[in-house]
């Protein structure tokens, strides 16, 4: 008889895990996966592959297109990325225990966003969760550290159940309030799973909550006594759409924005404020305007000089969490609902309406004077942002991660015309820009995306260089090198405090580039920006454009964040 085979085992630490044990059958879970995100439009997803998630990545791969990033919270920003610059879904993939825990914290800032971005994880055994008996991977209490983060999260607890519970997980996606969820998939179950032997899906259309008519007729009552309106847009206007410019237009009401509101109404339309608010140059506007509606903001303390600004009376606020409304401003009228339908509503009962005979102009002349107030304070950036915005296509996604640039000009300065071109960190959490880039460029192939990062973002996750090279998307990085972490350094000046922390050592950027074949132009002047860009843009595919912001002239005024320090 011939001799027997001998099965050898996959061997991960002290953990054997039978070959057999990972064969997967003819179709898996990870089938299951590909067909509901077929069902939802969305081909693409990210992560970082893992014995825990192999049938997942592998049906992915196969089917549809699995980008292989180099770390879980990168997996989890450029889901993010895709969601916003696409206005769908984005989809994560990760692993269990410490992989799932190092997505934590870019989940945070999809939760923040409200970004609909669905994660996927894996886990141990079923059998084996809770036991505590040390198996490979194991953390303990996953599912409620995923809930901590997520604004909901689920554990697939049979082999029956993938198809049901990643389909609710996509209808919550679909439901305002957005953000991200999470599905907890132990890996047997993802290899057990049969697409033809599933539970009955629960197939609810998902259904915009409307307004309670009492609390509309109330508003419009109160806006068409109005003679000199403002809109504040937040995140919850992102989605209104076109709706939004009509009730702005008939109503004839200047459009303030927070951060993450930008783009609900492009900020080249004459009533357009844009994310201004707190600027001296705006008092006079907010003191003699006599009405405000507030659609989708929290009016957040970062805005509004921490909640110090005053605001206009009556006040009108639209928002589906219930406890937002009146929370850091008194309102008048507030209509917990979801502002897709509630605004066509009121343009529907508003009729007609008529505000001071100069009020349009006086909110035109405000957003020219605050603009041209700002560019004076950011030296040679003024023309870097002009150049940004000639040379990148109207509808090309803006990425802004935390450093002084974007946090400061390119979040309130540069020109957004739609809200999925409006990407920056919400939570404000440093380094995710790159990997939000990267997701909103293969979510939008059809223009190039720009992202502005600082030395110091760009070192937090460099390892997603590596992805740039691989997936070749149409990207231009503009990396804006002080050394360091310059607002910290700012602020420890003006305190008259010694520098401590702030100063860091960065690679030779040009060498890291090159040995990735990524495209890399050093420039020290916004002339040599804009040839730079100009040629980024023409060429197309990844371009890092590194900007010597200590070469620049005139020299921008050191930004130093209003901070209260106790």
């Amino acid at each position: 008889m011939p001799k027997k085979t001998k099965k050898h085992a996959i061997t991960t630490e002290a953990h054997r895990i039978p070959v057999a044990d990972l064969t997967p059958q003819a179709r898996t879970g990870g089938d299951i996966l590909v067909e509901v995100m077929r069902a939802a439009g969305v081909d693409v997803a990210f992560g970082v592959i893992s014995i825990h998630n192999l049938p997942l990545v592998e049906a992915v791969d196969k089917h549809l297109r699995f980008v292989p990033v180099r770390h879980e919270a990168a997996a989890i920003n450029a889901a993010d990325g895709y969601a916003r610059a696409t206005g769908g879904i984005g989809v994560a993939i990760t692993s269990t225990g410490t992989g799932a825990g190092n997505a934590a914290g870019a989940m945070l800032e999809a939760l923040t966003a409200q970004s609909p971005v669905l994660h996927v994880t894996g886990n141990i055994n079923v059998d084996l969760i809770g036991e505590g008996k040390g198996a490979y991977h194991e953390v303990p209490l996953q599912l409620a550290m995923l809930s901590a983060v997520s604004l909901h999260a689920m554990r697939i607890e049979t082999a029956r159940q993938p198809r049901a519970v990643l389909t609710e997980a996509v209808r919550l996606l679909s439901t305002a309030p957005m953000g991200p969820v999470s599905v907890d998939w132990p890996i047997d179950l993802q290899y057990l799973a049969d697409p033809d032997a599933q539970n009955q899906v629960d197939d609810r259309e998902v259904r915009e909550r409307p307004p309670n008519k009492r609390d509309l007729e109330r508003a419009v009552k109160v806006m068409s006594e109005a003679r000199r309106p403002l809109i504040w847009a937040g995140g919850g206007a992102r989605r209104v759409g076109p709706a939004l410019v009509e009730l702005a237009e008939t109503w004839g009401a200047g459009v303030l924005t927070g951060a993450n509101g930008r783009g609900s109404i492009p900020e080249d339309h004459p009533l357009c404020l844009g994310n201004f608010a707190a600027d001296e140059e705006m008092a006079e506007i907010l003191a003699d305007a006599d009405c405000l509606l507030t659609i989708g903001s929290h009016l957040r303390g970062n805005e509004t000089r921490n909640f110090e600004l005053g605001l206009p009376e009556p006040h009108v606020q639209i928002d589906l969490d219930a406890d937002a409304l009146g929370r850091n401003y008194p309102i008048e009228v507030g209509l917990q609902a979801d502002s897709r339908t509630t605004v066509p509503a009121l343009l529907e009962d508003l009729g007609d309406l008529q505000t001071d005979d100069d009020w349009a102009g006086r909110v035109r002349r405000a957003a020219e004077t605050v603009r041209k107030a700002h560019r004076k304070d950011i030296g040679a950036y003024a023309e870097i942002c002009d150049s940004m915005r000639k040379r990148m296509p109207r509808r090309s996604p803006i990425v802004r991660d935390v450093s002084i640039p974007g946090s400061s000009w390119g979040n309130r300065l540069l020109p957004i015309h739609d809200p999925t071109d409006n990407l920056y960190a919400t939570g404000g959490g440093i380094g995710q820009g790159l990997a939000t880039a990267i997701g909103a460029a293969i979510g939008r192939p059809d223009v190039p995306v720009l992202a502005m990062i600082g030395d110091g973002g760009l070192m937090v996750h460099l390892g997603e260089m590596a992805v740039l090279a691989a997936e070749q998307p149409d990207l231009v990085v503009v990396l804006f090198n002080d050394g360091g972490y310059g607002v910290l350094r700012n602020m420890q000046t003006a305190r008259g405090a010694k520098k401590r922390g702030v100063d860091l050592p960065t690679p030779d950027f040009g060498e890291l580039a090159d040995s990735f074949g990524i495209k890399h132009k050093l420039v020290d002047s916004a002339e040599a920006f804009d040839k730079a860009l100009k040629k980024a843009v023409k060429r197309g595919g990844p371009t890092v454009i590194e900007v010597d912001v200590n070469a620049l002239r005139p020299r921008p005024a050191d930004l130093v964040p209003p901070t209260e320090v106790p």
